[in-house]
């Protein structure tokens, strides 16, 4: 039987529990983020996340957005960070001096907890998790009581993430929430980023102003776009940080990277509640480029369409909104 092991230990100096899973491993920062930094197929040499080098550590800590599966809560840009909320206006800090937006939430730079880690016979497994109240430090921006958990999950079957988030507090919250993945492409070693193409369940493109705040407005798609949606396209086509719509196929709502030289495709199923992606491809630069599934659309509060349509969820005090995603290799 495959070994299955999870354990902790350092990576390149920092804390990190590592999962082990008959060919697969992967590796978790819970300081840095609750960051899942790696997931390898150490059979075949595969490197399916992107990884800091050695050199990148101290840059990768001071933004640890564009590496692993970085989670956005709330996700992506909010004008002068101004968050209407309830009747309330909560002021996040403006981050993205060109936009004068507020980038990207407060849980990807924050530590988080570790709960629990082990193996069974089939699996190695770790959960995480942050509780925030009026002692922690993101308080100050989301006057808010409430618990994110994120278990990881490594078997045969891939990388399986389960993601939860309570309202332990007395009042209605904003359940926004995205994961800036990225992505290797290539993800072998003997393969380029020519032998990749790239399709995801996106619908239509949200139009964005020259803040990257939506207008309200959709564009029309280009060629490549529709190829995107259809047979896929290779991921570099062109500079992209764009907004669409989710529209699952077939029941799922997924991204496929297919190395079209080994016939191997790498499978990121992300679950219907995420109504949106953003692709961000770092300006057309091969190596890398996050697929991420959001469950709103950016700048959400201040849009005037119906909440449900734009994935503007909010949680009553007790309840709970959970999420699955799975990596996987077909």
């Amino acid at each position: 039987m495959a070994q299955r092991t999870a354990y902790e230990g350092n990576y390149q100096g920092e804390k990190a529990v590592w999962l082990k899973s008959g060919r697969y491993e992967a590796v978790m920062l819970p300081e840095i983020g609750g960051n899942l930094i790696a997931f390898r197929d150490v059979e075949s040499g595969y490197r399916f996340l992107r990884e800091p080098g050695e050199s990148e550590m101290e840059v990768f800590k001071s933004n640890p957005g564009v590496h692993g599966i970085p989670v956005l809560f709330p996700p992506n840009r909010y004008e002068d960070g101004v968050f209407p909320w309830k009747g309330e206006v909560l002021q996040f800090p403006v981050n993205e001096a060109a936009t004068h937006n507020h980038l990207h939430g407060f849980l990807h730079t924050t530590a988080w907890e570790v709960e629990d880690f082990g193996q069974t016979p089939f699996e190695s497994y770790v959960s995480v998790k942050v509780s925030v109240d009026e002692n922690h430090e993101v308080y100050r921006y989301l006057p808010f009581k409430f618990t994110l958990r994120l278990k990881y999950t490594l078997s045969d079957d891939g990388l399986a993430q389960q993601v939860f988030v309570r309202n332990d507090g007395d009042k209605e919250m904003p359940c926004l929430l995205a994961f800036h993945t990225a992505v290797n492409a290539p993800f072998a070693p003997q393969s380029t980023a020519k032998d990749y193409k790239v399709k995801l369940t996106i619908g239509q493109r949200w139009q964005l102003s020259e803040r990257m705040l939506p207008t309200g407005s959709y564009q029309p798609l280009t060629a490549e776009e529709l190829q995107m949606q259809g047979e896929g396209v290779f991921p570099f086509f062109a500079s992209m940080d764009n907004h669409y719509t989710a529209v699952p196929q077939n029941g799922r709502n997924r991204m496929e990277l297919t190395d079209t030289k080994l016939g191997k495709t790498l499978v990121y199923d992300v679950g219907t509640s995420y109504k949106q992606w953003m692709i961000w491809n770092n300006g057309a630069t091969e190596g890398f480029f996050c697929p991420e599934p959001q469950i709103n659309l950016v700048n959400a509060p201040k849009a005037e369409l119906p909440a449900e349509e734009i994935g503007l969820f909010s949680l009553l005090p007790g309840e709970i909104w959970e999420e699955r995603a799975r990596l996987y290799v077909k």
